[in-house]
């Protein structure tokens, strides 16, 4: 590929993005002064019309823009409806290569004549993709096969287009701020040159199958994480190409075949999940790319997926994968402690401390899809929450409303998440996907990071998916495996430090004695005539969090005051300074108002104590006891 043709690429690229962007500003500025009916119809013809812009130049260059369309097609909680509608065309197939160009490549890898490598070879391609196209053949033994072939010079176009991409990125990040997406186009330049090498596609699949098919038991309550998946056995691979099992299947988009053959479309996402569950907690080493070319259902029963295309796979450090268990628990638990030590084990640095805004935006990634009838409601309580997040960040900082849509909250973000991010968010586009077929209506409301969410569902597919549930006992056989709890005879239970007294070690044998299976986590001080006479930690922070309780170690606790202001009032009592018979008001007389001129100084120490226990009531009924 010459200068020319770089050059050219380069230029269509960045004249679109200015196109588009100088539309969406014209734009912007019009609909200020109309109604909001005709500003949804403005806004509606407008994103078609850029999508079908997007769309052409994207079959024009192929390479990895087509690639992005296909990625962007599943994003149906962050695009418009007429991109997903418009770009869905790239997961069908892009028009083919000649035949010629096919069978040169194919001889020169294989080192030999067509006639000699298969019995029969079908012309037309099964799929056209951005990288290669697929062909159903028959070997000389007579086994079915489908060989993928690598586009003739596609590796350059590839690599010039990531270089094309991240300009382009680093410019929309100086032109809109709040849109940084430079650690994510990082990760994938990083991993996408990694597809153009059919032998490491080919090592890649041989793994995540051979990982697959383990028994292995999962999750603290011996839940099988077993999954029940189809992977094509490989045959043989070049760098170039790439010889596989024929799978007879039914594409995910093709809604009336699966009709047809009565598939159980939550099932078959669920079941996809749970392949993607295993693949990242338990193995570490996981597809990064499941959109919904790459997936078939057979159709024979129980209608099993079919898991495609494994050039672009991720392989995550004992520690990453461990630090991604923990988010998702501490998600699952509400644990803010949790979530932001999994934040800084992952090394996601924060430029503020926000623990709530923190665990509200966590959450999101893992929040169930939602049903037709759901749908409009989901939309308005997201954007409630962006707004209050926005507000809460305001405030925090100190900012203005200009300044604040500006500001970028995190400071530094792990290229090993980014690719975990992107497997959530296509996992989920996969589900609305299913439930987006026929569907027309469209409400469209500005949320930040996620702008657009779609309304209007199929109430005929109603695919609601609880990922929770689904991806908690694989990600709890990875982080339970892991922790280090010491037995309930096991003296290093209790934090090591000096026993201050005779009660202080009738404490930490008692403690020995429940163990840690009834005590997560403690803290006991007790002072006696002004001298410490017990300082006792044991324990762990956190179910899903293992790092030891300190005597120093800081904890969320409610209404803690009444008690301690209590036993000052005791204490006081005991030196001659009050009496319990004396009024509040003789003492304190502002508190003499609304009635409460006669109560006594035992009197409210009642009610201060009364009140502490049924906090305490209220929440043992509410959390685990432990």
């Amino acid at each position: 590929m010459g200068w020319g043709t770089l050059i050219t690429r380069r230029l269509k690229v960045f004249s679109l993005a200015l196109f588009v962007y100088f539309d969406y500003k014209a734009v912007q500025k019009r609909v200020q002064w109309v109604s909001t009916v005709k500003k949804n119809a403005i806004w509606a013809k407008t994103h078609e019309r850029n999508a079908r812009r997007v769309l052409k130049l994207m079959i024009e260059l192929e390479g990895l823009w087509v690639k992005m369309g296909q990625y962007l097609s599943t994003r149906a909680d962050v695009l418009p409806e007429p991109y997903i509608e418009v770009l869905k065309q790239l997961q069908d197939s892009l028009p083919p290569r000649p035949l010629e160009e096919v069978c040169g490549t194919i001889e020169k890898e294989l080192g030999k004549p067509m006639r000699q490598l298969f019995a029969t070879f079908d012309v037309d391609p099964l799929a056209t993709a951005s990288i290669a196209q697929v062909h159903r053949a028959t070997l000389e033994d007579g086994r079915e096969v489908v060989v993928k072939v690598q586009h003739d010079g596609i590796k350059e176009i590839i690599l010039e287009d990531l270089k094309n991409a991240k300009s382009l990125i680093e410019w929309i990040a100086w032109a809109e701020p709040q849109y940084d997406f430079n650690p994510m186009i990082d990760e994938w330049c990083k991993e996408a040159p990694k597809e153009l090498d059919f032998n490491h596609e080919a090592e890649n699949t041989r793994t995540v199958s051979k990982n697959l098919s383990r028994k292995t038991e999962g999750g603290s309550g011996g839940v099988s994480s077993d999954v029940d998946v189809l992977i094509p056995e490989i045959i043989q691979s070049t760098e170039k190409i790439l010889i596989l099992e024929y799978m007879d299947g039914i594409r995910l988009h093709d809604n009336d075949s699966l009709e047809e053959y009565g598939v159980d479309k939550k099932r078959l996402v669920e079941e996809i999940t749970r392949a993607y569950a295993h693949q990242i907690y338990i193995d570490g080493f996981f597809n990064g790319d499941p959109h919904p070319g790459n997936f078939l259902v057979s159709k024979e029963p129980p209608h099993k997926p079919i898991l495609l295309d494994f050039g672009l796979t991720k392989r995550i450090s004992q520690s990453m994968k461990q630090a991604l268990a923990k988010m998702f628990l501490s998600c699952a638990e509400g644990d803010q402690v949790a979530l932001l030590s999994a934040f800084a084990e992952m090394g996601l640095k924060l430029r503020v401390d926000m623990p709530q805004q923190s665990m509200e935006i966590a959450s999101i990634f893992f929040r169930q899809s939602t049903t037709a009838t759901e749908a409009k409601e989901n939309i308005k309580a997201l954007n409630e929450q962006r707004e209050r997040n926005a507000k809460a960040l305001q405030e925090k900082m100190k900012l203005n409303k200009k300044e604040v849509k500006h500001f970028n909250p995190v400071d530094a973000f792990p290229g090993d998440a980014i690719i975990f991010m992107r497997v959530l968010n296509l996992l989920r586009g996969m589900s609305l996907s299913l439930e987006l077929v026929h569907s027309s209506d469209m409400t469209i409301i500005s949320h930040g990071c996620f702008s657009f969410i779609p309304a209007g569902l199929s109430a005929s597919l109603n695919v609601r998916i609880v990922y929770l549930d689904i991806m908690r006992p694989f990600a709890e056989s990875t982080l339970l495996g892991s922790l280090t709890r010491g037995p309930s005879t096991n003296s290093e239970w209790i934090y090591d430090s000096p026993v201050n007294s005779e009660v202080e070690s009738k404490l930490r044998s008692l403690l020995l004695e429940m163990g840690s299976d009834k005590i997560l986590g403690l803290q006991v001080c007790a002072y006696k005539d002004g001298k410490v006479i017990i300082d006792t930690a044991a324990g762990t922070l956190g179910k899903y969090d293992p790092r030891p309780v300190q005597p120093d170690s800081l904890f969320p606790v409610f209404s803690v005051t009444k008690g301690i202001t209590a036993g000052m009032v005791h204490w006081l009592v005991d030196q001659g300074k009050l009496k319990y018979e004396e009024t509040v008001a003789d003492i304190w007389p502002k508190f003499g108002t609304n009635k409460k001129e006669l109560i006594k100084v035992q009197k409210l120490i009642s009610l201060m104590l009364c009140n502490e226990t049924r906090c305490f009531r209220i929440l043992t009924d509410s959390f685990d006891t432990s």
